[in-house]
């Protein structure tokens, strides 16, 4: 089977690029990748290991924190160790199994932690609109459900993907994946098939999610917005926001990098490839990077615990 000149086969394995274009940068650009991937591990394991330990954390907010923690620990190190590996080493080979594994990590968990968002959304709705009842809505049961619900929607959203790829675009053209991680389009690019039914889908999906997912959250920001603009005095209003500023924040960082990412990779064909590598990295990187900054910085339960541990651990020194 011929196409443009090429012969199609069924390739083992693939070779990442990294940052094409800007192989000869690659040592200096594993300066910044790996301290900031350093930052994301710390900044979420500890936060985890802060909400374990306070029991005073022990709230839905912290528990859904968490899983943000778990979800940004799972998106970085499913692609960094590999992008380091290839700026130290020129390590680009993956195997076909390999890649799409690493595919379904990133999208899945990009999904579960939009749902989480979702999640957290409608906590802050509950505490703000309903307050005594937020106890008895938002048990620690609901919480693990509203958080299985999210994981378990990422699996059967992406699931499919990597699914599609294996069973219906076996051949490929060429081995190069001009990317840094096995990126969904960057590899049904390389097929010698019709991807017309991944493009769909694949179009379908970030539009459930970026779109559906970000709108209910307007949504319930809208009635948050009513509900604090009815409180009797301006202390009390500020109050109230203040406990949905790292969450407006969160999402942000969140949604704006990766919907830059997506709509340059869809629409953006005068952008350079080195510039929508980079973007797509950073959108796994910056959320794991900042998410804990945000939480430490403005959750004064957080910050207070941080400190008693650096106190301590300075006194013991």
């Amino acid at each position: 089977m011929l196409n443009f000149h090429n012969v199609c086969w069924v390739p083992s394995s693939f070779q990442l690029t990294g940052i094409p274009g800007l192989e000869s940068l690659h040592i200096w650009f594993s300066i910044p990748f790996g301290s900031m991937y350093l930052v994301a591990v710390m900044g979420n394991m500890t936060i985890l290991a802060v909400v374990r330990v306070e029991h005073s954390l022990h709230q839905p907010m912290y528990f859904f924190l968490c899983m943000l923690a778990v979800i940004d620990l799972v998106l970085s190190t499913s692609t960094m160790p590999k992008l380091l590996g290839i700026f130290w080493f020129g390590a680009g080979d993956i195997g076909l199994d390999a890649c799409l594994i690493q595919m379904f990590l990133i999208h899945c968990f990009a999904t579960v932690e939009s749902g989480i968002f979702l999640a957290m959304a409608f906590d802050r709705y509950v505490a703000i609109c309903n307050p005594l009842h937020h106890t008895m809505v938002l048990t620690h049961a609901v919480v693990g459900r509203l958080g299985l619900a999210a994981f378990l929607r990422g699996v059967l959203y992406i699931g499919p993907l990597p699914l599609m790829i294996r069973l219906r675009l076996p051949l490929y053209k060429s081995r190069i994946i001009s990317h840094s991680y096995c990126e969904h389009m960057a590899v049904v690019t390389l097929t010698c098939g019709d991807s017309k039914v991944n493009n769909v889908y694949g179009l379908s999906i970030g539009f459930l999610v970026l779109i559906l997912d970000s709108a209910a959250i307007a949504a319930s920001y809208v009635m948050i917005f009513r509900a604090v603009m009815g409180l009797a005095t301006p202390e009390a209003r500020l109050k109230t926001l203040g406990t949905c500023g790292s969450h407006i924040c969160a999402i942000l960082i969140f949604y704006v990098p990766i919907a830059v990412s997506s709509l340059i990779h869809r629409f953006g064909h005068h952008v350079s490839p080195p510039i929508h590598t980079l973007l797509a990295n950073f959108y796994l990187l910056i959320p794991p990077i900042l998410n804990p900054i945000v939480y430490a910085v403005r959750t004064k339960q957080i910050r207070e615990r941080l400190l008693q541990i650096l106190k301590i651990e300075m006194k013991n020194r």
